[in-house]
């Protein structure tokens, strides 16, 4: 079978999941809805106004494929829309897309099932939520409940600052009415490891595990951020670990949504704190998003060997089971460049100058740019990727870096120990 693919979204993600498609011969065309000034090189970018337009345009060009990549479509029903259409859609239904588009509902259900989370609670009232933070030691977590493109929760020390914080939210000041209901959870202590089961309904394959890099400076240092970075295979994550974040976390969220008349279909990402209690190391779920995540997409897209459109093909088929999924023996790094500006400000455009590279060390992805007449302009916060690939993590790493001297423009801001955690 040929396909005709659509990738809906505009940053490193869907970027990074059409290079992974177009070594398909059976990928025929590209296209990215709204893409960016780059994914225009991959394949062609469609605008679009509402989702009636966009299944015309589905229609218009015969396309037979569509991956959802931006969690915002999601959230907007979206698939849903497109599976009414008869047009085949890899991504969850808008009522299984609340484990991320809502932080309450997400709390709540896995709170029902016994999945190993912090302690919480979700409110919209003022007096709730400011008794509640009171039980607790600093820091203090504050979460938007609903989608705010990563940026949605806050970790403040003092207990007067938390308490502003949560004023800023429910006022909707901090994140409109994304943030006009918040969750208020327990610190937790450990390293966080980011985790992705692709899921038919039924069975899931879980990828290798990955770690991101969310604060903006060195060190974990600075504001979150949507990720400055991610690498994988983490060698922070053994197999007894893994095979506890599998039944501790994914297999009863699976068997849970499917009990309550919501299986889930297409990538369940767990943000995961692992924590040494003694001499174990344990597994708590911090958030699901129902999406590859950016930048960890950008690193498990060079490691995956089988072809992404037989997976898709799996799961709407709810064959999962009886396919086997491979993956490279190798290690990747991404290394996210960003602008001065970034995560306060929008930029001014500037052009990206590029010099030779070598293409063995990896490859560049791209997220906020520009196309003007075919040259490249930073426009965006998160501008683009160096994606370092090796045989292991250390040689990954030098790989990243060492392509990001091929790249200038003015104002480039990127951390410098990425990996840090895992090669140290």
């Amino acid at each position: 079978m040929e396909y005709r693919v659509l990738i809906l979204g505009s940053g490193g993600r869907e970027y990074a999941i059409g290079l992974h498609l177009l070594k398909d011969s059976r990928i025929k065309t590209l296209f990215f809805a709204p893409g960016n000034g780059a994914t225009q090189r991959l394949g062609q970018n469609i605008d679009f106004i509402n989702v009636d337009q966009l299944i015309k345009e589905i229609q218009k060009r015969e396309i037979n494929f569509v991956i959802i990549g931006a969690e915002n479509f999601i959230a907007d029903g979206v698939s849903d829309a497109l599976r009414l259409a008869g047009i085949k859609v890899f991504a969850p239904s808008q009522k299984a897309g609340k484990l991320e588009s809502s932080k309450a509902f997400m709390k709540d259900f896995v709170t029902r099932y016994n999945i190993p989370t912090a302690r919480y609670v979700q409110t919209d009232n003022l007096d709730v939520a400011k008794a509640f933070l009171q039980t607790l030691k600093s820091p203090y977590v504050i979460k938007a409940d609903g989608l705010c493109a990563g940026k949605g929760v806050v970790i403040v020390e003092d207990i007067d600052e938390a308490f502003k914080t949560v004023e800023k939210f429910l006022s909707g000041e901090a994140f409109g009415q994304s943030g006009k209901r918040v969750v208020i959870e327990e610190f937790m202590d450990g390293f966080e490891l980011s985790v992705f089961a692709i899921c038919d309904g039924e069975d899931f394959i879980l990828l290798p595990a990955c770690q991101d890099h969310k604060r903006l400076l060195d060190g974990d240092m600075g504001p979150n951020t949507g990720g400055m970075g991610a690498y994988a295979p983490s060698p922070l994550c053994d197999d007894k670990l893994m095979e506890k974040i599998k039944t501790r976390l994914i297999a009863p969220t699976l068997a849970g949504m499917k009990n309550e008349d919501n299986p889930f279909l297409g990538v369940l990402f767990a943000g995961v704190m692992v924590r040494q209690l003694g001499d174990e190391f344990e597994p708590y779920l911090l958030e699901y998003n129902v999406r590859f995540g950016d930048p960890e997409c950008e690193v498990l897209m060079p490691l995956l060997k089988t072809p992404l459109i037989d997976i898709c093909e799996a799961v709407l088929r709810g064959e999962l089971s009886k396919l086997k999924v491979d993956f490279h023996n190798k290690s990747a790094m991404a290394v996210v460049v960003a602008t001065k500006e970034y995560p306060y400000n929008k930029p001014i455009a500037q052009k990206i100058s590029f010099k030779d590279y070598d293409g063995s060390l990896g490859h560049f992805v791209f997220a906020g740019v520009e196309n003007k007449e075919g040259v490249l302009f930073a426009s965006g916060g998160r501008v683009l990727l160096s994606i370092g690939v090796a045989k292991d993590l250390k040689t990954a790493h030098y790989n990243a870096y060492k392509l990001l001297e091929s790249i200038e423009f003015d104002g480039m801001h990127y951390r410098n120990d990425i990996g840090y955690r895992a090669l140290k």
